[in-house]
């Protein structure tokens, strides 16, 4: 099977995911999980390397996302959805910034890997924004909006035309989740009164 006919498969599972992660469905971790899998390859034989170790931990991190979802805290608040303070993201996304730009240094300096610093920044804010979704944290999709615009960019250069064609369709269906989170949201409060 060609490239292209992965990226293909690739991505119908991505829309998967994500139209059933903005609906809350526990099922969005193994349409993520097959998706990322086809992904690591494809990244790898771009030289796209901390992408394609992205891909692969995003495998593990469905693992995660389900259990969490299905037994952990996340199950235990159903339609509840939290957040941390501004202070917090803050601090966050300093921390992230560094790590990343440490990961765009090593890559520069003893790999062959190409757009170090892109692909650094999207894997490691990546890895944090889906950790958050496993939190169900809110703020997941608004870092998903900045990282995801960058995705376009990237896989485009790359020439990944259709797959940054589906991170602009991923804009769409992120502001999709953010209005049907905060739906089910007000609807939770207002049955609690």
């Amino acid at each position: 099977m060609g490239s292209e006919s992965l990226e293909n498969i690739a991505i119908a599972f991505a829309l998967l995911y994500l139209w059933l992660a903005a609906r809350q469905s526990v099922w969005c971790w193994l349409a993520g999980a097959i998706s990322c899998a086809i992904y690591t390859y494809l990244m790898f034989q771009v030289q796209l390397y901390m992408e394609s170790g992205l891909q692969a931990i995003y495998v593990a991190l469905s693992a995660y996302g389900w259990w969490q979802w299905r037994f952990g805290e996340a199950r235990a608040a159903a339609q509840d959805v939290a957040e941390y303070s501004w202070w917090w993201h803050v601090r966050a996304i300093v921390v992230l910034a560094l790590i990343a730009s440490c990961c765009a240094w090593l890559l520069e300096r003893y790999t062959d890997a190409d757009q170090v610093w892109l692909d650094s920044f999207t894997t490691i804010y990546s890895l944090f924004a889906t950790w958050l979704l496993t939190r169900k944290l809110f703020s997941n999709w608004l870092y998903w909006l900045v990282i995801d615009s960058v995705y376009i960019y990237l896989y485009a250069v790359k020439g990944f035309e259709k797959t940054s064609g589906l991170f602009a369709i991923y804009i769409l269906l992120i502001l999709y989740a953010m209005w049907n989170w905060r739906r089910g949201q007000k609807e939770l409060c207002s049955n609690t009164g």
